[in-house]
């Protein structure tokens, strides 16, 4: 699987990302032994960037990920987490569904964007992890602590990775016009972008995206399924996980009737379509199987002819200005 560059960093991304949230029980409880055949697909299949995150199960993405990569050379991936939560040992009984994750409630998450608190949470998931370094560490969710962020959180990060705690820091939200303020004000070296660059929704293309490549920060986008509407557009499919309203589904329904045309699934037209932008380095998928991992890699490199690209700009389904791939063979 081809590596891109991640902005002007050396750290090189496989453009397809494994999303760690669903090994970490995302919404339904997947086994440790599911977990680890999920990652050993994804790396058969090429992926060489896994992303994870303290919030996503508690810590349990974090510790399987860790066990699943332990026996990985460690030279040879790039492993992305995130910063803004504390978890904090707590007896809160029943399950942690609240928040979207089938785990026990055994601690609380507290918003954290200090100084102290950034390098508590990079301390902490280096040893969920069982590693010595980060490669790319993201300011997770900053939406309602800006200030804080640019004045406390973001120079901690600055000053883990002069110390080579962390190889780049970024910001990952799905919130285009703050990632936008980051990019413009501050030094960071990549943003990831979730639901806010897909088929259905190209709102990081207004300022975004063009600001990061003219600053080379790298971009990896997130959400290109848009929770499941672009992956299968049926009654009761959610986007940004809610129910899809009718006008949305017409739409995803329109790009799935086009694409057949041409016998490609919508889902390969979706992984592949923020590629046409040359800010964009990687595309991460949510995956939670074997089964899913495979079928990312497949839909990533299922051919797609420029002429279903021509044909939905025709159709006003895209607009004439927005960038696509070329023909991927």
């Amino acid at each position: 699987m081809h590596r891109n560059r991640l902005g002007r960093t050396p750290v090189r991304v496989s453009e397809l990302a494994f999303g760690g949230a669903g090994i970490g029980n995302l919404f339904t409880a997947v086994t440790d032994k599911q977990a680890e055949q999920a990652v050993a697909a994804a790396w058969e299949a090429g992926v060489r960037y896994f992303d994870t995150a303290p919030h996503y199960g508690l810590g349990l993405s974090e510790r399987r990920l860790g066990d699943a990569l332990s026996a990985r050379p460690r030279s040879e991936y790039v492993l992305s987490t995130k910063v803004g939560r504390l978890l904090e040992p707590a007896d809160l009984g029943g399950d942690d569904l609240a928040n979207g994750f089938a785990v026990p409630a055994t601690h609380r998450r507290r918003w954290d964007f200090s100084a102290k608190g950034v390098r508590s949470s990079i301390e902490e998931s280096l040893n969920r992890l069982g590693l010595d370094r980060i490669d790319v560490a993201y300011l997770h969710d900053p939406d309602d602590h800006a200030e804080q962020v640019l004045a406390e959180a973001y120079p901690e990060l600055e000053r883990l990775r002069a110390e080579g705690v962390v190889g780049a820091i970024g910001v990952g939200m799905n919130h285009a016009d703050l990632l936008t303020r980051f990019v413009r004000e501050t030094d960071i070296d990549a943003v990831l972008l979730a639901g806010r660059y897909s088929l259905l929704d190209q709102r990081g293309l207004t300022e975004l995206l063009p600001l990061a490549h003219q600053r080379g920060v790298g971009v990896v986008i997130g959400g290109v399924f848009n929770s499941g509407l672009l992956a299968d557009p049926r009654p009761g499919a959610t986007f940004d996980y809610a129910p899809a309203q009718l006008q949305l589904l017409e739409r995803a329904i329109g790009f799935k009737t086009v694409c057949e045309r041409y016998g490609v699934p919508l889902r390969a037209a979706a992984l592949r379509f923020p590629f046409g932008h040359p800010a964009v380095a990687s595309v991460l998928v949510g995956t939670r199987s074997a089964a899913e991992a495979r079928d990312a890699a497949a839909m990533l490199h299922h051919p797609i002819p420029d002429a279903l690209w021509a044909e939905l700009k025709e159709r006003g389904m895209l607009a004439a200005d927005v960038p696509t791939p070329s023909e991927v063979g």
